[in-house]
């Protein structure tokens, strides 16, 4: 009963839309605890929606315009939405995420890395750029950084298949085995 009531008020707050929302915690909670692919899933979906609004009108609109023209490849575009984006609201991690993003499909990891390090400066339970992390590590043939990037992604999502599937394959190319 506790629960529910404490689940009741948590949705009911305003949304404050960035990595300090406090529906986060108790989501990333239940994505920790929950044995539900099903419920885990949902949960992350969650999570990326509150991450993904600044809470912002004309933020909004830039992450989605920097988002729209990733998508269309207009990496100008893209990347003059995504740096007005952390100029104006340099503590909304999911801004220096994107953009992170945006330097891996521009091969550019070095300014990719750091993106990804002011994101988890920000939260550091962000999976995603855990994920990224992880990738850039694995493009630069450096596994065990990899490794340890998807470690920390699944301590904080321990049911992504995905991190699971790539934890296991470097854990075998390492010769750790699970």
């Amino acid at each position: 009963m506790a629960t529910a009531i404490g689940m009741a008020v948590v949705l009911v707050q305003p949304v404050l839309a960035r990595q300090d929302d406090p529906r986060l915690d108790m989501l990333f909670d239940t994505l920790q605890r929950t044995a539900n692919v099903k419920l885990s899933e949902r949960v992350e979906r969650e999570i990326w929606a509150i991450w993904t609004d600044a809470g912002d009108e004309a933020l909004d609109a830039l992450m989605e315009r920097g988002v729209y023209a990733m998508s269309t490849r207009d990496y100008a575009v893209a990347l003059a939405a995504f740096n007005s984006l952390v100029e104006q609201a340099p503590n909304f991690a999911e801004g220096w995420n994107k953009r992170a993003t945006l330097y891996w499909l521009m091969g550019d990891f070095d300014a990719s890395v750091a993106d990804i390090d002011a994101t988890l400066a920000l939260e550091p339970r962000h999976f995603g750029a855990l994920s990224g992390l992880a990738m850039i590590r694995i493009s630069q043939d450096r596994p065990s950084d990899a490794l340890h990037a998807l470690e920390r992604l699944l301590h904080w999502h321990p049911k992504s298949p995905s991190a699971k599937a790539r934890a296991k394959a470097l854990e075998d190319k390492l010769g750790k085995g699970i």
